[in-house]
């Protein structure tokens, strides 16, 4: 038998830089990671930590409370649009999920004269600006005649919903076996048997998962919101807006810590059931 020779350099040979990794942890990707994420996180920091001061305008630290958040709740004017911002998001949502299902399903499965333009068309709202968008709804309500109310912003957050949940399903119908659904109608199932309890149950993490992102999305919007809101009609950024124009007080600050937590729960939910959604179709 023949020993294992261990490899060990001599003095003046150079060390690979991947052994030198290794022997001491060392990265520069890992400095510049953590880096970026310090630059992105710290004005939340910063935010978080003056929403439990007790100073009303200073920047000076006088001292811990919990005021600003007890507050908030009494604030009938926040409340309002928060409700306004509540019904806006869950109606633009529940709209865009049935649309934009029906339309990541018949892109994927038919085939028309057009298509190719139409899919552009389709998803040409994840990359207008939404100040054309804002502005483009605003002449088309004028045109029609249209008041401006809350239902007029539902309708303008609708199209960029409409596209968000498109483009999550339409991912995931890319990654489905075709042989399903045509499995089930060679067994007698109806087309519409087919695609409720073949291709619909494969489908629903991605169609929730798309509508948490459109909801997180329609409730944080105030820019479309405030060219096609009507009066009081005013949501909860409008509201934010209106009130930061003097300064920005520290109940603000605990309204954005709120909203954070919020948007940061709803995408770790969305998230999960993604994951859960691909291990079961790994499984």
């Amino acid at each position: 038998m023949t020993d294992k020779i261990m490899y060990q350099p001599q003095e003046d040979e150079e060390i690979p830089l991947e052994m030198n990794k290794a022997k001491t942890g060392f990265s520069w990707q890992v400095v510049f990671t953590g880096l970026m994420f310090f630059y992105m996180y710290l004005p939340i920091l910063v935010l978080t930590f003056y929403s439990f001061n007790e100073a009303t305008y200073s920047t000076n630290w006088e001292g811990f409370t919990l005021k600003w958040y007890s507050q908030l709740f009494e604030d009938g004017r926040i409340i309002r649009a928060l409700e306004n911002s509540l019904v806006v998001a869950f109606a633009s949502v529940a709209i865009s999920a049935v649309l934009g299902t029906m339309m990541a399903v018949g892109l994927a499965k038919y085939r028309f004269p057009g298509k190719t333009l139409y899919r552009g068309i389709s998803y040409l709202p994840l990359i207008v600006p939404d100040i054309a968008i804002a502005v483009a709804t605003l002449v088309f309500l004028a045109v029609i005649g249209t008041r401006l109310s809350l239902w007029t912003i539902v309708a303008a957050h609708v199209v960029f919903c409409l596209a968000y949940v498109a483009i999550v399903v339409s991912s995931r119908i890319a990654n489905l076996d075709p042989n399903l659904e045509e499995a089930a109608l060679d067994l007698g199932a109806t087309p519409t048997q087919a695609f409720l309890k073949v291709l619909l149950p494969e489908l629903t993490p991605a169609i929730v998962a798309g509508c948490l992102l459109s909801f997180v999305l329609s409730l944080d919007d105030f820019l479309i919101a405030s060219f096609t809101a009507g009066t009081g009609a005013t949501t909860l950024p409008m509201e934010i807006f209106s009130r930061i124009r003097t300064g920005v007080k520290p109940d603000i600050n605990a309204l954005s810590v709120l909203l954070i937590l919020g948007s940061g729960i709803i995408a770790f939910i969305a998230e999960y059931i993604r994951y859960q959604g691909e291990k079961k179709r790994f499984q």
